[in-house]
């Protein structure tokens, strides 16, 4: 069994200030059971990597771009990202497929490039609330998966976040049937196109208005191997709650 992974997106959140939460953090998980990472904003990165070290806290970016260097302004390369101490980045989050029409191609270009620069890919797939009560959930995951996968995709280099759009940030979340259900889906697929064997090994989270009151129930569903926290990552009580629910 994959060893599970407890990550965090603090999105556009976070200053100086809040690098104290590493700190607590990893003074109150020093040896945690599960794998923890946390992705800051791209200004922070640097000083939470230097926050972290000697920690069991990796630290990661929210995205790259799918070349390593350019006339891009205002974007951040994979070799960017772990020259600043990051080890792995959040690809394909429904955030940034909305706000900067992000496709699965897209995706899966700036995926193949992280993973071959050297860092593990978070990458993000999820369905609408009008996707979902058309009964549309598996059709969509199924194609996001097969378009944002490289086929060079392995355990060790990729991490899949299943968040659906309709339950982030938005204090709803999915049955656990409903997570379960997907996440079965998921690990189906991989092993049609990766093998069983491998497909077993790849990490699946579940994302999407996870906190400390539902955490426990939502890792005891099968085929979940941890969890990308939004809000509740942002505190290292709350967030320190998810590890110690993972962990269990």
């Amino acid at each position: 069994m994959p060893r599970k992974l407890a990550a965090g997106n603090w999105k556009m959140n976070g200053g100086s200030a809040e690098l104290s939460e590493i700190a607590a953090l990893a003074l109150a998980h020093p040896a945690p059971g599960c794998d923890v990472l946390i992705c800051p904003p791209a200004t922070l990165i640097s000083r939470m990597a230097e926050a972290a070290r000697g920690s069991a806290i990796a630290v990661g970016g929210q995205d790259c771009h799918g070349a390593v260097s350019g006339a891009h302004t205002g974007d951040v390369s994979a070799p960017m990202l772990l020259d600043a101490g990051a080890s792995h980045v959040i690809l394909g989050h429904s955030e940034r497929r909305q706000d900067h029409g992000e496709t699965d191609a897209t995706v899966r270009i700036k995926t193949t490039t992280a993973v071959t620069e050297g860092l593990i890919a978070v990458v993000c797939i999820g369905e609408t609330l009008g996707e979902r009560e058309a009964g549309q959930t598996l059709d969509v995951i199924g194609t996001q998966m097969d378009g944002s996968l490289p086929d060079s995709t392995t355990a060790a280099t990729i991490v899949v976040a299943y968040e659906p759009v309709w339950a982030i940030g938005t204090g709803l979340t999915p049955t656990l049937d409903q997570i379960a259900e997907v996440h079965d889906f998921m690990r189906a697929r991989l092993a049609a196109r990766f093998g069983a064997d491998m497909a077993d090994g790849i990490r699946l989270l579940y994302g999407g208005s996870v906190k400390p009151s539902n955490a426990a129930e939502i890792f005891a569903v099968p085929n979940v191997d941890g969890a990308l926290v939004g809000g509740a990552s942002l505190k290292a009580d709350d967030f320190g709650q998810i590890i110690a629910a993972l962990d269990s």
